[in-house]
């Protein structure tokens, strides 16, 4: 199992702007902006983390208009929608696309469920550049926009070969204020 935090034993200090995801969105040219600013235009914005390396959702929130707080080291960017696709790369070749399915679309840290697709990605210059150099790169997209970039793999879908992977929440079963998968249940069928 790895996840991103293990990440930080390898990773060159050049590459680490993968993990920013403000960067990650000015590269492709979002509308977006750090805090201290705001948007010009009212609509529909998603403020979160700039670098989050536990649960890349957790922080993340909706806000409406042009006038909202965003809080010391988030960000704000117009917000997407579309299929939520998570794209594998190994030594830049693409071996797992998955996509994951909200109950509440406005929940932005939880899925309730990921299922296997045959989805491809082709990934912009600047990521196949990342992808060959490192063994792992995940790409997480919302429709055709590209939100999130980590160099490690999508461990949900090791060590067993369903094709429907449906997380089980602690606060589904226990009184808990916390919100943090104890398991999955998996299924051969999409």
């Amino acid at each position: 199992m790895m996840n991103d935090v293990d990440v930080l034993n390898f990773i060159e200090p050049d590459d680490l702007w993968v993990y920013d995801k403000l960067i990650v969105a000015k590269k492709f040219n979002y509308y977006c902006g750090p805090a201290g600013t705001l948007p010009s235009i009212p609509g529909e914005y998603i403020v979160r983390p700039c670098v989050n390396f536990l649960m890349m959702g957790r922080g993340a929130k909706v806000e409406q208009g042009s006038e909202f707080d965003v809080p010391v080291g988030h960000f704000w960017c117009e917000r997407f929608y579309g299929r939520h696709l998570s794209f594998d790369f190994h030594k830049g070749q693409q071996i797992l696309a998955v996509e994951g399915f909200r109950e509440d679309p406005n929940r932005l840290d939880r899925f309730s469920k990921w299922q296997k697709t045959e989805d491809v990605l082709t990934l912009p210059d600047f990521l196949v550049t990342i992808s060959k150099k490192y063994e792992w790169l995940n790409v997480e997209c919302i429709g055709d926009k590209i939100i999130e970039v980590h160099l490690r793999y999508n461990d949900d879908f090791e060590g067993h070969s369903a094709k429907t992977i449906i997380p089980i929440w602690k606060d589904k079963f226990y009184r808990s204020e916390c919100g943090d998968r104890v398991g999955f249940i998996l299924k051969d069928e999409v």
